[in-house]
Parts: C-alpha cells; sequence; structure tokens
C-alpha cells in the first residue's frame, strides 16, 4: 500500500511497511527514497495500491503541472471540501489514483486559488480575493521580466530610463525590495564593483563628488542647507534689549581671512596712566537674543557647527543673524567683552583682575589678512616711522603680551615634562599647513555654492586652484594667543561658580586624549586649566552654550546658578556636549574627504602621469609637497621618517579617494623637519576642529588663527 502525506509544504509519497490496517493509529513506512519513517494515521492524506511508486509520483507530477487552476477553482464548491472529492468534477469518471495524487499536489502548491483548512482540506479563495492575488502575480512576473531586461542593458554598458529616474533613491534611500535596486545590485555584483561605481560608468552620476557629497548631505542635511523661514531674530525684542546694552568707549578691529563672513572676534587696546594699556577681547554676542529652545536655539543645535569645506561653506546660524551679531565695520555691535590690562612691555597686570562685559562695541574695521600680514614682522610692528601699517600701534602692543602669554604656557609644558614649542613661523623646509581651495569654472570664475549644491552637479570642467601660505605669523600669533587666553580665562571663570560648561581637554594619551567634556579640565598640549570654548558662539554650538552660562554670571555674578540655562550635573549638557563633539568630527572627516577629492582632481589637471615630491610620515603614508594630500605608498613602508621622495602618480580614484603612486628615487633619506603640527597649532586651526598629527589639516578659507 503507498501513501501520500505533506512535509514542509510538499505531497511526498511512501510505502507501508507490512500490513496496512486503516484503524491503526500509526503507520510505519518507507519513503520513496529509503527512509524508514513514521507516520500518524491522520497525517495520511490518501492510500492507493500499485507496483511502482516512483513511477506513480512522476506521472502525477506531469499531470498536476496541466491543471487548469482557473477551471478547478470554478468546479471546487463554495465550502470547505477534502481534495479527493472534487477529483470527478475535474477528471470525470473513472478517475484514476494518479489524477487523485495529481490534484493534491496542484491545491497544495496553490495558496493563491485554494487556502488550506488542514489536512487535506481546502476551501477556495474569494473571488476579490482571487483577482487581487492573480493581478499581484502578473505584476511581478512583469517586474521580473523588465529587471532582466535593465540587467541585460546595464551588462551592455546602457543605462536604462527607469533607472535614471530613481538615481538618488537608488544611492541614498533605496527601496531594497524594488526591481532597480535588486538589478543594479545584480549587474555591480557580476561586475565586481559597487553600485556607486556602475553608477558612475553608466552616466547615471556625473561626479563622485556627487556621491560623497550626497552621502553626507543626507545624513545630516537631509532637509536641505537652507533655513526655515521663521529663523529670524524678532527684531522688536532685540531692539529692546540692545537699547539697555551700555556702549564701550572703546574703539575695535578685527582681523580675519578675506572671505570671512562670521566674524566672532575684534580687539581694542586703550591707553591708560602710568604707560598701562587695556586691551579688549570682544566677541560676538548672539546669545543675548537666542534663547535655549527657541528656533534658532533648535536649528544651531542640530546643526551644531558652521561646515567648511572647498567651494563653500554651510551655516550654523541663518545670514539675518549673521548680519546682525557678527561684527561688522562701521557701527555699533552687541558684545561679549574681557578687558585686562597689561604694561608697556605686554606683561598683564595681576592686580587688576580681568573684567568681563556686555555692551555695544563700535567696530572700525574689519581688517584682512591681505591688507596687513605681508607688511608686518617682528621688526616692523616695533617701527614707529611705518605709518603704512595700519593700528601698527595697537598691535605693537597685542604682540608684546602674545609673546608674555605664550611664554607663561611654555613654563607650564615644562613643568609637566612636554618640550617647549616655538613661538613664530616653523622651521625652514617645513611643509605648509595651511591651504586656500578656489575652484574655477572652465571660464576661470568662482564656482559659486549653488552650483556646488545643485542637483546633477557635475564638475568635470571646474578646477581646483590650490594656494598655500605658513602659519605662525606675528599676526597669527596675536590672534591665537589671546584667543586661547580669553577661553582659558572665561572658563576659569564657569568653573570658579560652578557653572557648567563644554569644556575642551588634552590629557593623558590615547584615543580620547582630546575631547570635549563638561566639567573643568586641563589642556596639555596648551598648557591651560579649564579651556572653554566661547570665541566663535556664530559658527560652533559649544561657544553659543557657554556664552549663555557666561551671560548668566556676567549678569548675576554669584548668583547665576539660579539663573543660568544650565545647572549643575545637568544631563541637558552632558548630551549636547556628546551629540556636539560627534557632529563636529563628522564635519571635520567630510572637510577631510573634500579637501582629498579635490587635491586629487588638482593632479589630474596637471596632467597624469604627474612626478613630483613627496614626505614620508611614518608605516607608508607621505604627503604630497605642494597640496595637502596624503597618499598611502606601501614601498615606502620602511623608509625613514621625513624623507623626501620623488613619485609618479599613475592613476586617481576619485571615488575611491585612491591613487597609484609609483616611486621613482629616493632624494634624501635624513629625518628633516617632519609635518606635524605642535599642540598650539591643533588648537589655532580655524573653524572647524582640531586635528592630530596624523590627519589632513583643516584648509578653510573662512579665518586665520583663533583658538
Amino acid at each position: 500500500m503507498h501513501l501520500i502525506y505533506e512535509e514542509g509544504g510538499e505531497i511526498k509519497g511512501a510505502t507501508a511497511i507490512g500490513a496496512y490496517i486503516p484503524s491503526a493509529d500509526n503507520h510505519a513506512a518507507q519513503t520513496q527514497f529509503g527512509k524508514r519513517i513514521k507516520l500518524k494515521a491522520k497525517d495520511v492524506w490518501y492510500s492507493w495500491t500499485s507496483t511502482d511508486l516512483d513511477k506513480n509520483f512522476l506521472e502525477s507530477q506531469a499531470i498536476a503541472q496541466e491543471i487548469d487552476m482557473d477551471f478547478l477553482w470554478e468546479c471546487a464548491p463554495e465550502e470547505e471540501f477534502k481534495f479527493a472529492d472534487i477529483a470527478k468534477d475535474y477528471f470525470g469518471e473513472g478517475v484514476q489514483a494518479t489524477q487523485i495524487i495529481a490534484l493534491a499536489m496542484a491545491l497544495q502548491a496553490a495558496p493563491i486559488y485554494f487556502r488550506r483548512k488542514g489536512r487535506g482540506q481546502f476551501m477556495r479563495a474569494p473571488e476579490e480575493q482571487l483577482k487581487a492575488a492573480l493581478a499581484s502575480v502578473e505584476r511581478k512576473r512583469k517586474e521580473a521580466q523588465l529587471q532582466l531586461e535593465w540587467e541585460a542593458q546595464m551588462l551592455a554598458g546602457q543605462l536604462p530610463e527607469g533607472i535614471a529616474q530613481l538615481t538618488q533613491q537608488l544611492l541614498w534611500s533605496p527601496d531594497k525590495n524594488g526591481i532597480a535596486y535588486k538589478a543594479i545590485h545584480s549587474v555591480s555584483h557580476q561586475q565586481g564593483i559597487t553600485p556607486a561605481q556602475l553608477l558612475l560608468q553608466l552616466g547615471a552620476i556625473h561626479s563622485p563628488l556627487e556621491i560623497h557629497q550626497g552621502k553626507f548631505l543626507k545624513e545630516y542635511f537631509s532637509k536641505g542647507i537652507g533655513f526655515a523661514p521663521e529663523a529670524v531674530v524678532s527684531v522688536a525684542n532685540w531692539q529692546k534689549i540692545a537699547q539697555e546694552l551700555p556702549t564701550a568707549e572703546v574703539k575695535a578691529f578685527s582681523i580675519d581671512d578675506a572671505s570671512t563672513t562670521e566674524i566672532d572676534d575684534a580687539f581694542s587696546v586703550s591707553a591708560l596712566p602710568d604707560k598701562k594699556y587695556q586691551i579688549g577681547i570682544h566677541i560676538a554676542a548672539p546669545g543675548l537674543a537666542m534663547v535655549p529652545g527657541d528656533v534658532l536655539d533648535q536649528i544651531a543645535q542640530k546643526r551644531m557647527s558652521t561646515v567648511y569645506f572647498p567651494g563653500g561653506k554651510i551655516t550654523m546660524l541663518p545670514s539675518s543673524v549673521i548680519d546682525i551679531f557678527s561684527l561688522e565695520a562701521g557701527g555699533h555691535r552687541p558684545a561679549i567683552s574681557l578687558y585686562v590690562t597689561v604694561d608697556e612691555n605686554g606683561d598683564i597686570d595681576t592686580t587688576i583682575p580681568p573684567r568681563s562685559a556686555i555692551e555695544q562695541v563700535f567696530v572700525e574695521r574689519n581688517l584682512r589678512l591681505g591688507e596687513i600680514e605681508h607688511l608686518i614682522d617682528e621688526d616692523t610692528i616695533e617701527d614707529l616711522a611705518r605709518s603704512d601699517i595700519l593700528y601698527r600701534r595697537e598691535l605693537s602692543i597685542l604682540w608684546r603680551a602674545a609673546q608674555k602669554l605664550h611664554g607663561q604656557r611654555q613654563q607650564i609644558r615644562i613643568a609637566a615634562g612636554q618640550r617647549e614649542e616655538k613661538l613664530g613661523p616653523p622651521e625652514p623646509g617645513s611643509l605648509a599647513r595651511d591651504f586656500n581651495f578656489d575652484i574655477q569654472t572652465q571660464d576661470g570664475n568662482k564656482v559659486s555654492p549653488e552650483d556646488l549644491f545643485s542637483a546633477g552637479l557635475d564638475d568635470q570642467a571646474w578646477r581646483p586652484i590650490i594656494s598655500s601660505r605658513q602659519r605662525g605669523s606675528v599676526i597669527d600669533s596675536i590672534v591665537a594667543e589671546w584667543m586661547i587666553y580669553s577661553n582659558q580665562t572665561w572658563g576659569s571663570i564657569l568653573a570658579q561658580h560652578d557653572l557648567p560648561a563644554i569644556y575642551r581637554a588634552q590629557q593623558g594619551w590615547g584615543a580620547q586624549r582630546t575631547r570635549m567634556q563638561t566639567t573643568p579640565c586641563r589642556h596639555e598640549g596648551l598648557g591651560v586649566e579649564n579651556y572653554a570654548w566661547c570665541t566663535s558662539p556664530l559658527r560652533r554650538y559649544a561657544d553659543l552654550v557657554n556664552q549663555w552660562q557666561l551671560i548668566a554670571y556676567i549678569k548675576q555674578g554669584v548668583m547665576a546658578k539660579l539663573v543660568a540655562p544650565f545647572v549643575p550635573k545637568d544631563t541637558k549638557i552632558m548630551a549636547l556636549c556628546a551629540e556636539f563633539d560627534a557632529t563636529y568630527t563628522a564635519y571635520n572627516t567630510y572637510q577631510q574627504i573634500a579637501e582629498k577629492y579635490w587635491c586629487l582632481r588638482y593632479l589630474q589637471t596637471q596632467g597624469l602621469p604627474w612626478n613630483g615630491v613627496v614626505r614620508v610620515q611614518k608605516e607608508g603614508m607621505v604627503r604630497v609637497e605642494p597640496i595637502p594630500l596624503r597618499l598611502q605608498v606601501p614601498e615606502l613602508q620602511q623608509a625613514p621618517r621625513g624623507a623626501r621622495v620623488e613619485v609618479s602618480v599613475m592613476s586617481v580614484d576619485l571615488l575611491l579617494l585612491t591613487a597609484s603612486v609609483r616611486v621613482v628615487q629616493i632624494l634624501d633619506q635624513q629625518s628633516e623637519v617632519l609635518d606635524t603640527q605642535t599642540e598650539l597649532e591643533e588648537e589655532i586651526i580655524e573653524p572647524v576642529v582640531e586635528l592630530n598629527t596624523e590627519t589632513v589639516p583643516n584648509q578653510s578659507n573662512d579665518s586665520t588663527a583663533t583658538e
């Protein structure tokens, strides 16, 4: 006796061992593949006698393929039925065992037409559901056919129109169940490349930059880089606040790069009796009009920082807010001021404590580096006859004091076991660390931010112009030292009054040596205590948070803890600190990606293969001397640090950001001045991030050194 039963959704056959007793609870049987099994009586769908089980099954499978499911559905009753009961309705009189078995197979394999209601029991699907299911099957069949057509076109190097229309979605928000996604991944797998590379090859994307940029914008600016209409300062409220501010009796000036639009800081120098001077550091004060939780704060909190990259930037605050608070020349501007008294030699008078004030400051002029930097050195800044140097007298006082501040920090560094850092330009032969990227069109015009963020970005005709300047000039040192002093002074004030703030700490060694935290801490590299970023509130959210705390102190003094936005052990500021640190790092990472992209494009525009000189850093990593490009060259794994090597860059991959490099000759194996940053340079690189010695430095066009 032969039996059929269901296992794993399939109809299977077996032959009873010994006498087959239908009334028995269990049956010993052997499958058609020779396996012995024990079947419960209730699991047996049908039994029949025959000489050849395998032959029966083959015949039944062939018959099952020919069964017309539509006609079978018509034949079936509306109520629940057993499969063998409708065999005569479909096959007619004289139905055979193989036909009954075939019917069981067909019903089991057609859940669209018939619902399984038990062992061998079925019920036909409602007509509306059947129509919907059949339509779905037909749609999937057509989709599968279309997918195969798309794959064939892509394998032939053609871009299907349906793929072209979904390019952005496929890159950033793919429907992994969609046929476009499946077709792209199937073809890319066959060709051994990534989906992004395939889309580039097919012309769906015109530039790898669109992929790098699109990935970053999708994650951090998914709703676009623009600002909501409500992101404005209330004119009435601001005018009321401004009218209540006292007016400072000073005239201030700022020092920035020519392209700076967010002018956060300015200086003033006023003569006092007894050959003393009052130095004022004036910081833009958006915290006066913004309060935690308002619309502008929500925007700034989401962005956390201005993003800088070659060709443009994405500001943390709307231009309407920046226009109000940026320390633009020609009028009074709201500012948080720090005043300190120095003598004519630049020594700070410790008998007169630093004074902080919230006030209106008249900004007389915005000095640009191009106007003064080439005129000033250690000699000319003290030359009374140099009337061509704007604010020479004020700058000389600032310079003398900056030297003293630098010397004090070095004493702390040396006492902590660190090496002393020289003030001034780096040693001759050291690599440039500050670069300007100018992205130009084929006609020599500057690429606008609108073009950079346009849909379907195509930069094939653009070319980067990369220029460098050495940090460490007198102007750099003035700005850097006074910003460090301001951040340390205000950070200490907040720490002394138990006002939580976001501090920049550097202690010990390891991955978390330099970090953001909400408790006061030493910055060993700078040689200062309680270093809190306070001097870039238009560009960094950490500075804005600290400014709110500082405003509370200036207004309320020792009672500030009662009114400050953030109180001791406040989990909100802890969360903001962690989020700022993570976002800030991500922005820096994208900046490095964008800069490396344009450096590789620069080599392309010079013509490949490109021959030039690189400087070995460590473990096969080299830095191209003229531009801020680091490349991995395995051949130089054992080369000494500082060695100069002539190489030939044979090709570049703008999507993977790699290059094929061939060593031509080693020019000098002696260790030279390495491309390393001092701790001061790590903190003054502006405006986005602090960088360690092994990362591409910040190449922002937007500022000179601040902190």
